[in-house]
């Protein structure tokens, strides 16, 4: 990494894309924004802060007014300012929440589908290929800017910590289709804090005290992420260590503006009945009418949609109107009502058939979400009733939404003997992720604080149990702890004195179970009984290991895991008397 003369942190947001960077040589490093090249009208380019995180593919007629080609890019599907303001006019031709799609279990995230359910004849995209796109944009837009490309560069990628395995290794490979080869993998929540300490400096010491335990509370576009951060000390000096993530909740500002197209249709049918993607276009609208009436931008703003049929030729309109009053009041009551801490989220029951789309969060009420993960942690031995809190993603703009987390915080606490909670300021949520992804590269050169963490959930594989064959009882089944919670990235544990039987040349089934809550399981540790809220995830993946002329039937092996810079998991099997070795990458494709 030495001859990099760059390092690079970009977050992939489900609203907007950021990147922020450095010169490797700088003995403290001044993070600048990377502004980003991008269509913001036909025939217009400009460079932007931002690159908003959607697309759109122009109608014919655009094509022919406008130029929307970028040196990178033959402009079919154009992302950016453009693609987020005129979707909301055309939602049939427009993709978003391309993040949320990412990590969508229930569909092949590399098939072509989006624009959901559109029935304009499109070339249809899959969430990968967008990804890729918007990876492209900013390496196209770095190159223009800097005049080097960004694969001879140091990237940090952010991520959910939240997001499972396959969505962060549908991330990783993302990155390289889009030319970045020197890649890290960060969890948002502690790019967060790593801004907040860039932003400190030395002085961050005098804001925290050992003991503390920092609640990282993230509410970006498409998911809220929880974490907590504890500050200990060593030899002297404070330090930082992520103890705890929470389950990834797909419930964001993406939810809010739903909320607030439904609300507006409301007000809207009171003169006439609206369509399916009359609404969508409601929604896509809601984004800036929110960010303008809780940002302070406005006291008033307006949804507004053209009529249809001969009424829109004589200049009909429809429109529903919203003060910033109302509008805080109603996301305030619907997304972070008040709450006690034993009110945990409601779950819907399942139905034998529903339609095909992102699994949102059923209960709406971000307080009760953060509620259970507290709850949830209390339950390892080392938690510690958060005293400082942090907030990130653009929701927390509102100062409305941030006093009321607080509110709700403190009354927890206070029923537990806890003081009130303290906010760690941070002056701009919009680039800190950003700007924190960037901070980081720069820790790992020894210069800056760092904060252990590892990766966020502990590993176990099954293993059957070697048992008599009795009719109609199958052998029973332990899972044993492969990689333990915060196992660092890059370092690998070999399994010492256990010797296991393992089936090459036919077709195998390799089952993993994780868990975000069982943190004092070390390597090794058999685990003959969970329950189902101690495992966060069981997947199974078939394969067939290559057979070796000599050592056939069932082979002794040892066993050695290693997690990747990128957060993975690989695993040997080896066989001791020969050398041979078998090597199983986690990953979870279902391909």
């Amino acid at each position: 990494m030495s001859d990099k003369k760059y390092c690079v942190g970009i977050d992939l947001g489900t609203t907007n894309t950021v990147a922020a960077y450095f010169l490797k040589e700088e003995i403290e490093p001044r993070i600048e924004v990377l502004p980003i090249y991008q269509v913001t009208e036909p025939g217009v380019k400009e460079e932007r802060n931002r690159l908003p995180s959607f697309v759109y593919q122009p109608l014919a007629t655009e094509l022919e007014q406008g130029d929307f080609e970028l040196p990178w890019h033959d402009g079919q599907w154009v992302s950016g300012s453009y693609a987020r303001d005129r979707g909301a006019e055309v939602p049939t031709r427009f993709i978003a929440s391309v993040k949320s799609w990412l990590c969508q279990s229930g569909v092949d995230r590399k098939q072509a589908f989006l624009p959901f359910k559109s029935d304009d004849d499109l070339d249809l995209q899959s969430p990968f290929q967008i990804t890729v796109q918007y990876l492209r944009h900013v390496a196209g837009a770095w190159e223009r800017k800097i005049g080097m490309p960004l694969s001879d560069q140091e990237v940090v990628l952010t991520v959910p910590a939240s997001f499972d395995d396959e969505a962060r290794q549908l991330t990783e490979e993302a990155a390289r289709h889009a030319g970045i080869q020197d890649l890290t993998i960060l969890e948002e929540p502690q790019a967060a804090l790593y801004a907040w300490l860039a932003q400190e400096g030395e002085a961050w010491r005098n804001d925290v005290e050992k003991g503390d335990s920092i609640l990282v509370c993230d509410v970006g576009g498409g998911t809220s992420d929880f974490s907590l951060i504890k500050v200990d000390e060593k030899g002297g000096q404070l330090e930082l260590e992520r103890r705890a993530v929470g389950e990834h909740i797909l419930l964001g500002g993406d939810n809010m503006d739903l909320a607030l197209a439904y609300r507006a249709k409301a007000k809207i049918e009171e003169k006439k009945k609206l369509s399916s993607w009359q609404l969508r276009s409601l929604w896509f609208m809601a984004r800036k009418i929110k960010e303008d009436l809780l940002g302070g931008k406005q006291e008033k703003a307006t949804f507004t949609l053209l009529g249809s049929g001969l009424r829109s030729l004589i200049g009909g309109t429809l429109k529903a109107e919203f003060d910033a009053e109302e509008t805080l009041s109603f996301l305030m009551d619907g997304f972070f009502p008040k709450t006690g801490l034993e009110e945990l989220p409601t779950e819907n029951p399942s139905h034998g058939v529903q339609e095909m789309g992102l699994p949102y969060a059923s209960d709406a009420a971000i307080t009760k979400h953060l509620a259970k993960f507290l709850v949830r942690q209390s339950e390892s031995e080392d938690f510690e009733w958060p005293n400082r809190i942090l907030f990130n993603g653009g929701v927390f703009n509102c100062d409305g939404l941030r006093e009321r987390v607080l509110q709700v915080i403190d009354s927890w606490g206070e029923g537990l003997q806890s003081p009130p909670i303290q906010q760690l300021q941070y002056k701009s949520l919009d680039d800190s992720v950003a700007r924190g992804a960037a901070y980081y590269a720069w820790s790992r050169t020894g210069k800056g604080i760092r904060i252990r963490a590892g990766i966020p959930r502990s590993v176990y594989i099954e293993v059957a149990s070697s048992m008599p064959a009795i009719p109609g009882v199958p052998p029973p089944k332990k899972a044993l702890c492969i990689a333990p919670f915060g196992m660092e990235e890059g370092s690998e544990i070999q399994l010492e004195g256990e010797t296991f039987a393992l089936r090459t040349g036919a077709p195998v089934k390799f089952s993993f179970l994780s868990s975000t809550v069982r943190k004092d399981d070390s390597v090794g540790y058999d685990l003959e009984d969970w329950g189902e809220e101690e495992m966060d995830g069981h997947h199974s993946m078939e394969v067939s290991l290559e057979k070796v002329e000599g050592l056939e039937g069932a082979v002794p092996v040892q066993l050695r895991a290693r997690v990747t810079e990128v957060g993975g998991l690989e695993l040997f099997f080896f066989h001791e008397g020969s050398g041979q070795k078998w090597k199983l990458e986690y990953q979870l494709r279902g391909e």
